[in-house]
């Protein structure tokens, strides 16, 4: 080899990182998720990750395919499939979670299974009962460093809740109960640093609903322990059509006519009297203004 090209061969090796045995060290270039122009949904098909509100370790959020509309919460890691339960198997494919075994020899199980603050299931194996105690530690690092709060001791209910806590809204002439608060409703939009926008639906810049008398329009045959006339109701009908559809598709203003795909699944589930009887008020809360439906 000749002086001039061990001269060269030094220096490409001397400007271009290389690992310990001389193969280059080029990290695959990422590629960030988009969502095609035709797609029916903005909905980003990937784990949308999140904390435990009862016990603070992380999970994932994944849509299912057993029918059910909400997302199921998985641990983040694969564990051995032989130390799960058959019921308790699920796997992910392409972002969606599906309640069975692929036959391989990992799987994925849902967080409420390994929640310290839950009771334990009957079958536990001792793989799970070790990574229970593991998360029960977790949870106990996070309550003293002050960064997780025990909810405190409910004090006795009352007759009627000043903020409902699942409240039924009217928009697009349909009736949704959510899944936290008006004030609480969070955007579901990706911000630029693809995570979920922390902004809440509610702006203060923004056209506000109305609490509202509505009727319940309960069949007959309902229990006698359930509301008979009307139901406290957060109106949007009388704003504009954007803005209900801002509301339904669950973003904040600056998310209204963004682009941007959905981390997360909107919470809105349509209201049934029957099915959510126990979250019907029958009267405003507190503050609210007063405006009466007719039947």
């Amino acid at each position: 080899m000749s002086p001039v090209t061990f001269t060269a061969m030094c220096s490409a090796n001397a400007s271009s990182p290389r690992r310990w045995d001389g193969t280059p060290a080029h990290s695959p270039r990422s590629r960030s998720l988009r969502v095609a122009p035709d797609s029916p949904t903005r909905l980003v098909r990937s784990a949308q990750p999140g904390h435990c509100p009862d016990c603070g370790n992380r999970i994932d959020w994944h849509p299912r395919t057993d029918g059910d509309d909400r997302a199921v919460g998985l641990h983040p890691q694969e564990l051995p499939a032989a130390a799960v339960p058959a019921v308790s198997r699920w796997h992910v494919s392409s972002g969606i979670a599906h309640p069975a075994h692929d036959g391989t020899p990992w799987c994925r199980i849902p967080h409420t299974a390994l929640c310290p603050v839950r009771s334990a299931p009957a079958a536990l194996t001792p793989q799970l009962a070790a990574l229970r105690r593991h998360l029960a530690l977790h949870t106990r690092r996070l309550i003293n460093n002050g960064a997780l709060t025990t909810p405190a001791p409910s004090p006795p209910e009352r007759t009627e809740s000043c903020r409902p806590a699942r409240p039924v809204a009217h928009l697009l002439g349909v009736c949704y109960i959510a899944s936290r608060p008006i004030d609480a409703i969070q955007c579901v939009a990706q911000t630029r640093q693809r995570h979920r926008c922390t902004r809440p639906v509610l702006d203060d810049q923004a056209p506000h609903g109305t609490w509202t008398l509505f009727p319940t329009t309960l069949p007959s045959h309902r229990p006698l322990s359930l509301p008979t006339d009307r139901m406290a109701v957060y109106d949007l009908t009388h704003l504009a059509f954007a803005e209900q559809l801002r509301w339904r598709h669950q973003h904040c203003p600056g998310h209204a006519a963004s682009s941007a795909a959905d981390l997360a699944r909107t919470e809105w589930e349509p209201f049934a009297p029957r099915l959510h009887h126990q979250h019907i008020h029958q009267r405003l809360p507190h503050g609210a203004r007063k405006q009466n439906h007719g039947a």
